[in-house]
This record gives C-alpha cells, sequence and structure tokens, in this order.
C-alpha cells in the first residue's frame, strides 16, 4: 500500500516575536499593568509567543486612539480614498500569504492546506471586495446617504482568526469607521502580524487598533461608552450577555454564535459527491466551524449504504502534523475544546447512541481527536442539540421532505443546512422551510465575499458578507 512521504511546510517563513504587546494609534504600545499570556502551537504544546493582556485603561486608549483617527482623518475622507488603502492591504495579504498561513496554523492546529487554500485567499478577497464598495456605499440599497457610525469594538473567535478579522475590519473600514478589535487569547499571533501589516500599508494611525487578552479585555471594549458598534462572532453564552450589556445603549449590535446544522441527504443524491460533502461539512478545520454540519439527516432508506461509504472515507483521512501538506485533520485548538469534545462524546455513549472512530494514530503531545461519528441518534441526545465544535457528527434519519425539515428545524440554532439531491424542485422546496441563514445545495462550507453570511434564533442576528455586511457598520436613514 502506497503512503505519502511527509511534506511539511516550512517554519522559516515566519518570524515570531518572543514577546507582542497592544497596537494602538498606529504603534506598538506596552500595556499598563503587567499581566501577560502565552499561546502555544495546540500540535505540539510548544509556547509561540507571549503576549499583553489589556487592561481597562488599555481599552480606553485605543478607543481614544481609533475616535481622534474617525473625528479627525478616516470618518472624513472620500471614499475612493478609503478604497486605496483597503486595495493595499489586500495586496499585502496576497504576498504575505504563506506566512501567514503558516503562522495560522502554527497558532491554530488547523491543517496547511487549509489555511493556504481557503482562508488565506477568502481574507485577501474581503478587503478587495470591501474596497470596491467604499466610493458606491450610496449605491448599495441602503439610503440615499449612509454615513459610518464612529468606532467599532469587535471580537473575533479562534476558530477562524484572520478570516474573521477580515469578515469584521473589511467592511467597517470600507463604509468610514475606525476599529478597535480583540482575538481570542488562544490565537492571537495573525491579528498581531496585521497590525504590521496595516504599518506596511501606510493605514493611518488609529483607525485599526488591536488589544490582546481574554474575557475582562474584551468586556471592557464591548462596555467602551464611546463605541458606536460591536461585532461579535463566538459562542451563544458570550452572545447573549453582550446583548444584555448593550441593551439601551444605543450600539449597533451584530452577533453571529453558535450552529448544529443538518446536513440532509436524499435518496436520489450523488453518494460519493455527499460523502465528500459530509466530510467537508464537519471535519474540515477539525469541526471547529459555527455552521459545520455537525447534524447528518440521511433518508432511511439509503442509509446502511451511506454510512458504509462514509465510514471507508473517514478511515482515509490522515491526521498529524499541521504543518504536513498531507494533512487532512489537525490539532484540536485547546485543552479547554478538547476536554468538552470528550464529555459530549462520552455523553453520546452514556445516552446509548453507537460511536464509531475511525482508526488513526494519536500523537504523543498536543491536542487530538479523531473523526467520530455516532449513530442511532435520538433529537433528545446531548449530542444532537448541543454544539460540540469539534470533529463529531451525528447520524439520524428521516422517511419524507417533511420529516428531514421537522428534524431540521428542531434545534435552537439556525446558522446553515445543506441539502443533498438531483431535484431542482426539492431543493428550493426545502430551503424555503428551513430556518437557516444559509442553506447549502450539493455542496457545503462554500463562502464568497458578496455573499452574506449569519444565522436565526439562538445563531445570532445581523448578516456579515455582501452587500448585507455594508448596513451593520452605517447610520442608514429611509431613502
Amino acid at each position: 500500500m502506497f503512503e505519502y512521504a511527509p511534506a511539511p511546510e516550512s517554519r522559516d517563513v515566519v518570524d515570531i516575536r518572543p514577546s507582542y504587546g497592544l497596537f494602538i494609534n498606529g504603534e506598538w504600545a506596552d500595556a499598563l499593568g503587567d499581566a501577560r499570556e502565552k499561546t502555544i502551537n495546540p500540535a505540539s504544546e510548544e509556547v509561540l509567543a507571549e503576549f499583553a493582556v489589556a487592561s481597562e485603561a488599555d481599552v480606553d486608549r485605543a478607543v481614544s486612539a481609533a475616535r481622534k483617527a474617525y473625528d479627525a482623518v478616516w470618518g472624513q475622507m472620500p471614499g475612493r480614498e478609503r478604497a486605496k488603502y483597503l486595495f493595499r492591504i489586500a495586496r499585502i495579504i496576497q504576498e504575505r500569504a504563506r506566512e501567514l498561513a503558516v503562522l495560522e496554523s502554527l497558532d491554530n492546529g488547523k491543517p496547511i492546506r487549509e489555511s493556504r487554500d481557503v482562508d488565506l485567499p477568502l481574507v485577501a478577497a474581503h478587503f478587495f471586495y470591501y474596497a470596491g464598495w467604499a466610493d458606491k456605499l450610496g449605491y448599495a440599497g441602503l439610503g440615499a446617504d449612509p454615513r459610518p457610525l464612529g468606532v467599532a469594538a469587535q471580537v473575533i473567535p479562534w476558530n477562524f482568526p484572520l478570516l474573521m478579522l477580515a469578515w469584521k475590519i473589511a467592511p467597517a473600514l470600507a463604509c468610514g469607521n475606525t476599529v478597535v478589535l480583540k482575538p481570542a487569547e488562544t490565537t492571537p499571533l495573525t491579528a498581531l502580524a496585521f497590525a504590521e501589516i496595516c504599518r506596511q500599508a501606510d493605514l493611518p494611525p488609529g483607525v485599526v487598533n488591536i488589544v490582546t487578552g481574554a474575557g475582562e479585555t474584551g468586556q471592557a471594549l464591548v462596555n467602551h461608552p464611546d463605541v458606536n458598534k460591536v461585532a461579535f462572532t463566538g459562542s451563544t453564552e458570550v452572545g447573549r450577555l453582550i446583548a444584555r450589556s448593550v441593551a439601551g445603549s444605543g450600539k449597533k449590535l451584530t452577533l453571529e454564535l453558535g450552529g448544529k446544522a443538518a446536513n440532509i441527504v436524499f435518496d436520489d443524491a450523488a453518494l460519493d459527491q455527499a460523502v465528500e460533502g459530509i466530510v467537508n461539512g464537519i471535519f474540515f478545520n477539525q469541526g471547529h466551524v459555527c455552521c459545520a454540519g455537525s447534524r447528518l439527516l440521511v433518508q432511511e432508506s439509503i442509509e446502511g449504504e451511506l454510512l458504509d461509504a462514509l465510514k471507508r472515507r473517514l478511515s482515509t483521512l490522515r491526521m498529524g502534523d499541521p504543518l504536513d501538506k498531507n494533512t487532512d485533520i489537525g490539532a484540536i485548538n485547546s485543552s479547554a475544546q478538547l476536554a468538552k469534545i470528550k464529555e459530549l462524546s462520552d455523553a453520546g455513549e452514556s445516552e446509548g447512541a453507537a460511536r464509531w472512530s475511525a482508526s488513526c494514530p494519536i500523537p504523543e503531545k498536543g491536542f487530538w481527536f479523531p473523526p467520530t461519528l455516532f449513530t442511532g441518534v435520538a433529537q433528545s441526545h446531548r449530542i444532537a442539540r448541543e454544539e460540540i465544535f469539534g470533529p463529531v457528527l451525528s447520524v439520524l434519519t428521516f422517511r419524507t421532505p417533511a420529516e428531514a425539515v421537522e428534524k431540521a428545524n428542531n434545534s435552537p440554532y439556525g446558522l446553515s443546512a445543506g441539502v443533498w439531491t438531483e431535484k431542482g424542485s426539492r431543493i428550493l422546496w426545502m430551503a424555503d422551510k428551513l430556518r437557516a441563514g444559509v442553506v447549502w445545495a450539493n455542496t457545503f462550507n462554500k463562502f464568497d465575499p458578496t455573499s452574506p453570511f449569519g444565522g436565526y434564533k439562538e445563531s445570532g442576528y445581523g448578516r456579515e458578507g455582501g452587500r448585507h455586511g455594508l448596513e451593520a457598520y452605517l447610520d442608514v436613514r429611509p431613502m
């Protein structure tokens, strides 16, 4: 049997400092306090760097710098001039794509193929796309004279650190707002590299500020009285807290939260294509995807055939070094996330579901979990209702399209869904009935900067991407 020889990407293309400060007003600044945290490589538990923990006073410095830049420069700058900066940032991201991809895989644990071939092209594409909107806001259908809001506070998660940064910063800057961004405490390195890109692009000081830290830093940023807009991507629990804290403050708020997406396969679907879509839907990025297809709803008549094919495919997935170009499944981002995945998987077994995991060697160091699926899952099981955020698939069956819709919608979440069938009429009927912000047809996890993304119910509100993503950063008045 042929085996793939290791093909590791070189770490020499990245230059990681031993220690990082805060990026405020276009300069690196020491935090006012002494608190520091470390970020580690989840595949080896190697310490990569330490970073400052921003206090409430540090956040105030960053917001003040953003306000000054908005009032004096960015908010007054014509859209065509803002576009030049966004285009410049996009080009620099393309030029430094290899470096950024390696840095993302080191800090996050995702395979280099994904960070290189998915994340980085999309990051650059978002900046290019919104650069094109910067001087056309009056033609976006959002009002005759849309105006920027002011200072945007943005808090991003650890699963797609640089891509989530692009989703938030690109439209904010295109609309004329300034930004204070807080990356996740386990994955700050690409956001800090982006600070250098802002300097390289000669972005005016204070337009983008980056403060690192954990929950308290994010709380100080969200609650700051001089912030006009809050954008958050993360857990539903934290989203609820943010919604309560900004209620009545006049701040505009968008939340992109958790998901428990249904991936629905009908008996007329192209089986091999559906298997690839299922794998991509839940095992991409180790299942660290809010819109992951973590619930497989398969028509009863093809359950056995589909599961046999799916298990054969999962047995070919390679788990290991994220920097190896052959790796399919990388490392779980943190020990805390691995503990959560194990807890919910154990709960699936204790509640009566049958567990199957692909047989693959697990490295001795780092945080790892093999691709796993559960059959015999009931709607009431925790693994069918709670977001696992890991490479774990729950399999349920249905007989009719109406039953598939009822089971798919029987969730507190409503972020995404997938439908696999050869009948276009059925796809359209299902898309109309499913309570999900995004419905993919005969594919899954496909993204484009021109297309809006967001959810219903406990998956949040507001949209990011596309023309719709501009509205969250504009003071929109009736035409």
